[in-house]
């Protein structure tokens, strides 16, 4: 069986206008991001997670932050985006693991709905996606409560090897 893995990583400033979303769910309605888009950083991860595995380039390539169409737009809009690219290559996410990494924002309350809308938007089987978060106790930027970031792997099977 042919399939390959995708690391993808982002980061996002806190202090934007609230809500923060993450997989397309909101986590907080008192914390946001500054972003061009919607700030989803979990989003954008796995875009880039996606992109690496199919070998497609990465999320500016496709998704540039200059430009204006991407003023606030849905970032699991974005991830269905590069999904039907990667699907139009001959791929289809096999596995995506995310780890959300944060001091102040809690994912443990939303872990089954950012797995149920990851797995929805990545045409993923159940049961082979999974979220993750941790904090940095304290450290870095994070642990002052200045950022958010997210880690992502996604691995990839080849769909002439699904259909054979």
């Amino acid at each position: 069986m042919t399939s390959r893995v995708g690391w993808g990583f982002d980061a996002h400033r806190l202090g934007g206008e609230p809500p923060l979303k993450l997989g397309g769910v909101v986590v907080s309605y008192s914390v946001g991001v500054s972003a061009t888009s919607d700030g989803d950083v979990l989003a954008h991860a796995v875009i880039d997670a996606l992109m690496g595995a199919c070998v497609l380039g990465d999320i500016g390539e496709y998704f540039p932050s200059h430009d204006p169409a991407m003023d606030g737009v849905d970032s699991m809009y974005l991830l269905g985006k590069a999904q039907a690219m990667a699907e139009a290559d001959g791929w289809r996410v096999a596995h995506a693991d995310v780890t959300v990494i944060a001091e102040q924002v809690r994912v443990a309350p939303h872990r089954e709905a950012i797995v149920a809308s990851l797995t929805e938007v990545l045409a993923a089987d159940l049961g082979t996606v999974s979220v993750k978060a941790t904090s940095t106790d304290g450290l870095g930027f994070v642990g002052a409560g200045q950022g958010i970031v997210v880690a992502a792997v996604v691995t990839v099977e080849a769909l002439s090897n699904i259909d054979a």
